[in-house]
């Protein structure tokens, strides 16, 4: 069936096709995850050129509606939101699951982790100065990726001194249940707060590489240093899909 659009109108072909599909995902008869028409069926279902086609699809792209995976063809792009607990993520930790799980349970989604590399190496001066040791200084440094549906939402890399993490399972790709804080929890570290800073700003080359995420997608950076018995024993540098989170925060009406 060809579906008509108007060449004489102030719109541009292209445009319409993509306000027709953009109306079918935002309507719901295109759910997350699934194919849009190729290129050569909006050709022939609107009769235009693949240029016109292709353009369509990347203005989808562009909104963050559709992205398109090279050999497979354009997706609707998965955008449910995960809800990021604040403070309460760190309390519910006694439970021995980690702040990301008890995130994507909230959210009612699947996850995964995938650890993209855990070893030595240097620590960058700005994270050094949270720890409080020398830029350069060896730490052991852990780098995740996490999945919801399949889509990758945010990057973390955590940088943990030697003195916390040497001759521990934080050294180990699956540091066990609870994750890095349980281990330093089994040492008989007592956790006092965690400082978290976030700002909002464009993605690297790489962090859009690794976060599959369409152009001028902006990103939050999160920044958490976490202190137990008087001293920062973790930073831990998160980038993370801005399209795919709310931050939610719960802030007491009165100072203890």
């Amino acid at each position: 069936m060809t579906v008509h659009v108007d060449p004489a109108s102030d719109r541009a072909v292209y445009r319409q096709i993509a306000d027709h599909l953009r109306g079918e995902i935002e309507q719901g008869r295109r759910e997350p995850g699934t194919q849009l028409p190729s290129e050569s069926q909006l050709m022939a279902t609107y009769d235009v050129s693949r240029v016109t086609a292709r353009r369509a699809l990347q203005v989808l792209v562009t909104d963050g509606l559709v992205t398109a995976e090279h050999g497979r063809g354009w997706f609707v792009r998965r955008k449910p939101p995960v809800k990021r607990l604040g403070s309460d993520r760190f309390a519910r930790r006694s439970q021995g699951k980690a702040a990301f799980t008890v995130d994507m349970e909230a959210s009612n989604r699947p996850f995964r982790v995938e650890v993209l590399f855990v070893g030595r190496g240097e620590v960058p001066a700005d994270m050094a100065e949270r720890l409080g040791i020398s830029a350069g200084d060896e730490v052991v440094v852990r780098r995740r990726r996490y999945f919801a549906e399949e889509q990758p939402i945010e990057v973390a890399t955590s940088y943990i001194p030697l003195d916390v993490a040497e001759g521990t399972m934080i050294e180990q790709p699956n540091p066990g249940p609870g994750g890095i804080y349980a281990r330093m929890e089994d040492q008989g570290m007592t956790f006092e707060r965690y400082d978290e800073e976030i700002t909002a700003r464009m993605p690297t080359e790489e962090e859009t590489r690794l976060l599959q995420l369409p152009p001028a997608s902006p990103v939050f950076h999160l920044v958490r240093t976490a202190i137990a018995d008087g001293r920062a024993v973790e930073v831990c540098d998160t980038v993370m899909d801005s399209s795919a989170f709310v931050l939610s925060y719960t802030l007491p009406a009165v100072l203890p």
